[in-house]
C-alpha cells in the first residue's frame, strides 16, 4: 500500500464491516524476483503460493492467514511495506 495514500481509519472500517473476527484473509503482494523470502517471513506458519512473472523480473505472492483482528491485518501491511520494492494488492 502507498504510506502517503493509505488511509488507516478507513481501511480498518471496511475491514470490521466485512466481518466478524477472527476470520480468513488473503494477502496479495507483488516483489522484485529473489524477495519472496522476506513476504514469507512474515507469515512464518503459513503456505505461500508463488508465481514468477512472465520476463522473471517480478514474483506474485498469495497467503491466507487466520487474522485475529483488524488491527493484525493493518500491522502486517505496515510491516510487508517495509520490503523493498513491494506492490500490495
Amino acid at each position: 500500500m502507498d504510506k502517503k495514500d493509505f488511509d488507516k481509519e478507513n481501511f480498518k472500517e471496511k475491514l470490521e464491516g466485512h466481518g466478524e473476527f477472527p476470520q480468513l484473509y488473503m494477502f496479495k503482494f507483488i516483489v522484485p524476483s529473489g524477495k519472496e523470502a522476506e513476504v514469507a517471513a512474515l507469515f512464518p506458519k503459513h503456505e505461500i503460493t508463488t508465481k514468477a512473472s512472465s520476463g522473471g523480473k517480478y514474483v506474485s505472492t498469495t497467503v491466507q492467514a487466520m487474522m485475529q483482528s483488524a488491527d493484525q491485518i493493518i500491522k502486517t501491511y505496515e510491516e510487508a511495506a517495509k520490503i523493498e520494492g513491494l506492490i500490495s494488492l
